[in-house]
């Protein structure tokens, strides 16, 4: 177990700002189109982290023309170019899978005060 561990270690990322629930952040993402690599940008609102290590994964939610878009990325994927966090928000809550019953303004989540 302690290889397993062992090897873990090594895949984890120390550039990769602290993440909570709550905050808006923007990643972004390394896409491989043919022979070209491009980056594209998903600016959301992290709505989910689960697991630990070098497992551990963080989902975040934006809203695209009206239609909510989720995506799951792993924390510390070589494929994350850049992950800035944009704002923090004021949560009470360790999933916030309340926000994909609300739109538009109900959607939003206040900014904590530092």
């Amino acid at each position: 177990m302690d290889y397993i561990k062992a090897i873990e270690r090594q895949q984890i990322r120390e550039d990769i700002p602290t993440v909570i629930v709550g905050d808006n952040v923007k990643v972004y993402y390394r896409i491989k189109e043919g022979e070209r690599e491009r980056l594209q940008v998903f600016q959301g609102d992290v709505i989910r982290i689960s697991g630990e290590g070098a497992r551990e994964t963080f989902t975040v939610r934006k809203l695209s023309f009206g239609i909510g878009v989720e995506r799951t990325f792993p924390m510390h994927s070589p494929k994350i170019a850049k992950l800035e966090v944009v704002r923090h928000g004021q949560v009470h809550r360790a999933k916030l899978y309340y926000l994909r019953d609300r739109v538009g303004k109900a959607a939003r989540l206040r900014e904590k005060r530092i």
